[in-house]
């Protein structure tokens, strides 16, 4: 065996140029996977630090008549109580909210995100502090927050891991009294999902948790659909067994108590929940990986079979000389297998070096991709996928020396090996997947291309040059509010080279705002919550919608006079004014948010709709505001310059902490780099594909260059008879091109029914453009084709320069 390993190995080293040019096309396709397998793996396959995480379950809610929720709903305390009580597929249920704040800092206050979770959530989930305690029964209760835990990074990021921090308290925004640190939670703990609060702007899910705070119903308001649920399965229990429990259960509530009607609990697995985005974008492009991985080892595969070829009369002379079939098919079998394990090697190495370029350009793509790191698992991966390649790349050049017949290839021996009819054929076979393949690489990355094109022309009904956006918030106290904002949007307006200063909650494209539930004039009372019409709603200052380029189709806009003491007043969008008044001015009509024993809230005027929520999604209806009225505490400044509005960050931020030096000055982006945020996950997408693409393009050219040249090589004999009895340049030309057309042709065709069929996988991405859009298909079809065509040329000139004397000479 050694002896073999360090035959191959000269062999090899006899050979440089191929053996480089083998690795390397290995080295690419493996590098790929493995590259996309690390996303997967840190994604995907690392479980979530709980307790036997397959058995947990998230409870959010369900529309009993199977619509799709408008606005996200949680459960009453009232419900999940009951069902702790009642269940028995599940041993335990725990309720838990988002939560956000900020850590108070002289030198600028810090956003940090948290839970309120209730006594039994870390039970349930199987969490344990790393440091000091968990919640005790004396820490719940009524009255400020008195305790809190902190998460691991948090801990270790703003107090630098301090050991002693049990029993220290921390200054957060608008408590009262400081609460005091009682542990510090194990690392890695991330939020569970809260869809009712997924619109905040500081939300996200993906995050790691800063701190956990305890949390109780209050029996005062048992009927409020505030609360999240998370629950565990009992040992053997099924999911259906725990949905079909909950849905009784739900049912007979809400049959004792109309309050309850209209919804229904809707059990998933949270490991699914988790990685429902991850799953989305990750999967299609492992198979683009794959892809790649496959047109590499078709190209090694045809390597060593010409390299087989030429070397047919060595394995004849060493079976001649008494070398054995086995022991002819080890060597070979080595040979493919060292070449397989040097790419992947390489391939590692490379996939190294892409995961870091993942993480650079991904961006907001890929959910949990601070959690990605290229291992053990990547180098696993990238071997294993080294010996399938050396079997699939293998394969043929090692059966083709085991049925070698030694007296056949002496007896026809030549200076060198040429390819048979069926050697040929297997060749072609091998480049016409290659180009199928590439050809569906090619189509997907031409469909994202069209989608990018088409959502640029997207008419968006904003303007996004030249605006500044960053999150301000005044931590001191509620009386401070008003005088802070004010004063804050003065000294920004004030600044040289600024046209408009505006504070908003719920800017475009950030996925932010409140989904409210209304009732609206003209339209019946409703008897419960789920027959209130939900409805996204923003908050702005005076001079928003100048400031975004929305123009004012009726009313007026708001005034720094619709404040806490003026009529409760607010601008909706067109689409809003088509769809529920589409027959009269919108203008005086009102609307109640809690209730029509509430004081109405006034429609002053109409704006001009905006694709706020996605570019790719028509404009809904929207309800915007007086931030004076709507007091949100945390949102957005939006500046317009001038100039570039980035050059105005340093004074922005200078003019707001002369205001307060406390205030929270946050992600501060331009409204471009938030329309490219949007967009990320298309992006990359189409920034992979491409590069895929543009791989397997470059290792199937090589392959029908190589196919042809073997062609002409192989076919001398004949090419010198046609010359000899009359045959033009021009007609030898025009034989070896049609071969390589035949080629390029039945690849290509091959390619188009596959991409039809792979680029559904796509579906979720595209925008105004279907996977099977026949303009995308021929363009890519007809582009690379030609390209083809042109690495024919090469082998075309050489076949019509043969000499027909020296070839038959030669012969």
């Amino acid at each position: 065996m050694w002896r073999d390993v360090r035959f191959a190995v000269r062999m090899l080293l006899k050979q440089p140029g191929f053996s480089l040019i083998a690795v390397l096309t290995l080295a690419l396709g493996i590098g790929a996977t493995s590259a996309v397998f690390s996303l997967i793996q840190g994604v995907l396959l690392t479980p979530p630090p709980y307790r036997q995480p397959q058995q947990l379950v998230l409870i959010p809610t369900a529309r009993t008549d199977g619509q799709k929720q408008d606005s996200p709903r949680g459960w009453p305390a009232q419900q999940w109580t009951e069902w702790q009580k009642e269940t028995k597929s599940l041993q335990g249920i725990a309720a838990y909210n988002w939560t956000f704040n900020f850590l108070i800092r002289n030198e600028g206050s810090q956003s940090i995100q948290g839970m309120a979770v209730t006594k039994d959530y870390f039970e349930v989930t199987g969490l344990q502090p790393l440091l000091g305690r968990s919640f005790e029964e004396s820490d719940i209760g009524p009255g400020p927050v008195k305790v809190m835990l902190l998460g691991y990074e948090f801990w270790k990021r703003t107090f630098n891991g301090d050991p002693n921090i049990v029993g220290k308290t921390v200054h957060i925004s608008r408590w009262d009294v400081p609460p005091m640190v009682i542990g510090v939670m194990q690392p890695g703990v991330r939020f569970l999902p809260s869809p009712g609060a997924a619109k905040e702007p500081n939300y996200n899910v993906n995050a790691l948790v800063d701190f956990w705070i305890p949390a109780a119903p209050d029996p005062k308001d048992m009927k409020g659909p505030y609360w999240d649920i998370v629950g565990r399965l009992r040992d053997g229990a099924a999911l259906q067994q725990a949905q079909g429990e909950l849905t009784v259960l739900a049912a007979r509530e809400a049959q004792s108590d109309h309050d309850f009607e209209g919804y229904t609990p809707q059990v998933a697995s949270l490991t699914s929940a988790m990685n429902l985005d991850g799953r989305r974008i990750l999967f299609p492009l492992l198979g683009a990986a794959a892809l790649v991985l496959l047109i590499g080892c078709g190209n090694a595969a045809a390597l060593l079979l010409v390299r087989g070829l030429q070397r047919q009369q060595e394995y004849a002379v060493r079976s001649a000389m008494g070398m054995g079939r086995i022991a002819l098919l080890r060597q070979v079998s080595i040979e493919s297998l060292l070449l397989a394990l040097l790419g992947g090697t390489f391939g590692v190495g490379l996939a190294f070096g892409v995961v870091k370029l993942f993480k650079l350009i991904a961006g907001h793509a890929i959910p949990r991709l601070d959690g990605v790191t290229a291992g053990w698992a990547v180098l696993a991966w990238g071997m294993g996928v080294a010996v399938l390649a050396a079997v699939f790349a293998g394969v043929f050049p090692a059966l083709r020396a085991l049925r070698l017949d030694p007296m056949e290839v002496l007896k026809n021996a030549g200076p060198k090996g040429t390819a048979g009819l069926g050697e040929r054929r297997l060749l072609r076979g091998v480049t016409t997947a290659q180009t199928a393949l590439t050809l569906a690489l090619l189509v997907g990355a031409g469909l994202l291309i069209r989608t990018m094109i088409n959502i640029a022309r997207v008419p968006s009904g904003y303007n996004t040059s030249h605006i500044l956006t960053m999150s301000v918030t005044e931590v001191r106290s509620y009386t401070e509010w008003s005088s802070f904002h004010h004063q804050a949007l003065e000294r920004v307006a004030a600044i040289p080279g600024v046209q408009y200063a505006a504070f908003a909650w719920g800017v475009p494209l950030t996925g932010n705002y409140w989904p409210g539930t209304f009732e609206i004039e003209g339209q019946p009372p409703a008897r419960n919550e789920s027959e209130k019409t939900a409805l996204a709603m923003r908050a702005a200052t005076e001079d928003y919608f100048k400031l975004m380029g929305m123009g004012m189709l009726g009313g007026r806009e708001f005034r720094s006079s619709d404040d806490g003491k003026a009529p409760n007043v607010a601008i909706v969008n067109q689409t809003f004014a088509n769809r529920y008044f589409p027959n009269g001015n919108v203008i005086g009509r009102k609307f109640w948010m809690n209730g029509r024993d509430k004081p109405a809230t006034e429609i002053v005027g109409e704006v001009s709709n905006g694709r706020t929520d996605d570019l790719t999604h028509d404009a809904s209806p929207e309800i915007y505001l007086p931030l004076w009225q709507a007091t949100a505490f945390s949102k957005h400044l939006v500046v317009r310059t001038t100039a570039d509005p980035r050059a105005a960050l340093v004074a922005v931020e200078r003019e707001l902490r002369a205001v307060d030096p406390t205030a929270a000055i946050e992600n501060p982006r331009t409204l471009e780099q938030i329309r490219d945020d949007s967009l990320a996950s298309r992006t990359f997408a189409m920034q992979l594909l491409i590069g895929f693409s543009v791989v397997g393009s470059v290792l199937t050219l090589v392959g029908i260059y190589g196919v042809l040249s073997l062609s002409v090589a192989s076919r001398r004999r004949e090419l010198a008879i046609r010359s000899a009895v009359g045959a033009e340049q021009k007609d030898i030309r025009k034989l070896i091109f049609g071969e390589g057309f035949r080629l390029i042709g039945s690849g290509v065709l091959a390619g188009a029914a596959l991409a039809i069929v792979l680029s559904r996988v796509l579906r979720t991405f595209l925008f105004e453009v279907q996977p099977s859009d026949p303009t995308t298909l021929v363009i890519v079809g007809i582009s690379f084709a030609g390209v083809a065509l042109l690495a024919c040329w090469v082998p075309v000139r050489r076949a019509a320069k043969v000499d027909p004397l020296e070839a038959l000479r030669y012969e």
